[in-house]
């Protein structure tokens, strides 16, 4: 059964919904729908498969799932590993289709956005690894601006300026010139930060960004992630395998 539960008493920045296993049904009833922010109402997410004469059947990692993450708010999803987090996070961000209800973004359906005006309203940063190449930090960050170039790709000055904002906002100017390779992991998921920050989206997902981070690198990207939220209106979602305590 699936446990989801949000507590916004401590922090008012910041919603806990709780993942406690696969297979289940929302317990938490929808609500009326809010202005802005990610919304999804009786989601089923998981996986459809081949069973042979062109049939197919579906296996069901989460049911029936109501959630609503608010603008301005650090919404994190917490559960351990195998509840499902990254099954719902792809979901949520178009990856992977649903296999029943549906999730809007601003009380629109993203099934009916264009991939190309999605990716300008939703970023995404996921658990797989980024091979960077040769790229600077901020050649890396700059990739979040393709949703806005159009076919040649080349990057006017506001695209730049955009750039720097993100790297300003991460606290990562610092770390601009340098190869992308040669990073920490803390030091990389805050250039990756940047990188869904420079598209300039409303919402923002994030698969377990703090993982295999220290504490203090793990406390100082939760922190930065819901002072962006809350300071730029941004609708903040993330996945984690256990929490931290950010109250100020």
């Amino acid at each position: 059964m699936t446990d989801l539960t949000t507590d916004t008493a401590a922090e008012p920045a910041t919603a806990v919904t709780v993942l406690t296993g696969p297979g289940g049904a929302a317990t938490s009833p929808c609500t009326a729908p809010g202005r802005g922010g990610l919304r999804a109402d009786g989601l089923t997410v998981g996986y459809r498969t081949r069973a042979g004469w062109g049939r197919s059947t579906r296996r069901a990692v989460l049911e029936d799932l109501c959630l609503e993450a608010r603008a301005g708010e650090l919404t994190v999803l917490l559960g351990p590993n195998g509840a499902g987090k990254s099954t719902l996070l792809r979901t949520l961000c178009g990856l992977l289709p649903s296999l029943a209800g549906g999730v809007r973004i601003g009380g629109r359906s993203i099934a009916e956005e264009p991939p190309a005006a999605l990716a300008r309203r939703l970023a995404v940063v996921l658990t797989d690894r980024v091979d960077a190449g040769l790229l600077s930090a901020r050649e890396l960050v700059a990739l979040g601006r393709h949703p806005h170039t159009g076919f040649t790709g080349r990057l006017t000055p506001a695209d730049h300026a955009a750039v720097q904002w993100a790297l300003e906002a991460v606290n990562a100017v610092h770390l601009a010139e340098r190869p992308a390779a040669e990073l920490s992991d803390g030091e990389r998921q805050r250039v990756l930060a940047a990188r869904a920050l420079a598209q300039e989206p409303d919402v923002v997902l994030l698969d377990e960004p703090t993982a295999f981070l220290d504490v203090p690198s793990r406390v100082a990207l939760t922190v930065l992630l819901r002072d962006l939220a809350r300071d730029k209106g941004l609708t903040v979602v993330v996945t984690e395998s256990d929490s931290l305590d950010v109250t100020p």
